[in-house]
């Protein structure tokens, strides 16, 4: 199965935001990671946004086929017109070791 990680970064305190509409859509988890946000008054001025400094990264490491839909929810709870004022990205992942199959119903592995 092909995979690709999202990054999307928000203000502090959205990270549950971001997660929550990921797994609305199949994501299974995330990791989050605490930043500092460097962008200038020029940046503000341009997307027309208060930039707040403290910022979360959230990755996501989903399979490709549902990408884009994991793409569009979290910009859709936590864009850059939201309160998490966020921004979302993907790239492609060469290789994976680690993940366990999704469990279904029954409690048997497929």
């Amino acid at each position: 199965m092909d995979y690709e990680v999202i990054f999307c970064i928000v203000n502090a305190g959205y990270s549950e935001l971001v997660m929550d509409a990921a797994k609305e859509v199949g994501a299974r988890g995330g990791t989050v990671m605490h930043a500092k946000g460097t962008a200038n008054k020029e940046a503000e001025q341009f997307f027309k946004i208060t930039i707040q400094p403290d910022k979360e990264v959230v990755m996501i490491l989903v399979p490709k086929d549902i990408k884009d839909a994991v793409l569009h929810a979290v910009y859709k709870s936590a864009g850059l017109k939201s309160e998490g004022s966020g921004i979302a990205f993907s790239m492609p992942v060469n290789q994976v070791v680690g993940l366990s199959p999704v469990t279904l119903d029954n409690g048997s592995d497929k």
